[in-house]
């Protein structure tokens, strides 16, 4: 089920990719993000205060788009939703993680590399999918070579993408949105920065 997830990958040309050691950082920096033009937030679930972020940022700010990623395990989705995420994202597509995110409800962004990959997440009814990792899985060519055989497919790819190539995905016609951490540069989340963040998020929402 993709649920609504075309609407939240259409709501912003980029969606930060966080990963947050500190609770505390968790809603200056989203804030800062929103301020900038970027609502929809992907916080990655890759360090222990993740959930405890995605909580805080749900309680205190009701325009943020929240995203939990980096998911590669069925629990993982309930754990998510109960913390407040409004999506999912994980790196890679498996039949048992599609299942969970529709028991959980949440709207899915699976992560896909190859044309083997694509098919089956599209026989699960995903029709936006992450292109994870864009750069080394051959980037906008690789996506302009899946635009014939896939034309019903878009996609939002992540991985290696920086202020300096993200317009280029953005020009593709498959490509709805871009992923990145570039916008939430981690040694401006640890000197709490926010300025910056706001200013590179608006740079990257155009």
């Amino acid at each position: 089920m993709t649920g609504n997830i075309a609407y939240i990958a259409a709501t912003a040309p980029v969606i930060p990719i966080l990963t947050i050691a500190r609770v505390e950082d968790a809603v200056p920096l989203a804030r800062a993000l929103i301020a900038g033009g970027l609502p929809v937030l992907e916080i990655t679930l890759r360090t222990p205060a993740a959930l405890g972020a995605i909580a805080e940022i749900a309680a205190q700010l009701p325009a943020a788009l929240i995203g939990a990623g980096t998911l590669t395990r069925p629990d993982q989705f309930a754990q998510a939703r109960q913390a407040g995420a409004q999506f999912a994202v994980s790196p890679g597509f498996d039949p048992q993680l599609s299942a969970a995110a529709s028991d959980a409800g949440m709207p899915y962004l699976p992560g896909v590399a190859t044309a083997s990959e694509i098919m089956q997440a599209t026989r699960h009814g995903h029709e936006i999918q992450k292109f994870f990792p864009a750069e080394s899985s051959g980037g906008c060519a690789a996506l302009r070579a899946f635009a014939g055989p896939f034309s019903n497919i878009r996609f939002c790819p992540t991985g290696g993408i920086g202020g300096e190539n993200f317009a280029d995905y953005l020009a593709l016609p498959n490509v709805v949105c871009v992923g990145g951490s570039w916008v939430a540069p981690a040694a401006a989340i640890a000197a709490g920065d926010w300025q910056q963040i706001e200013a590179l998020a608006r740079a990257a929402a155009g």
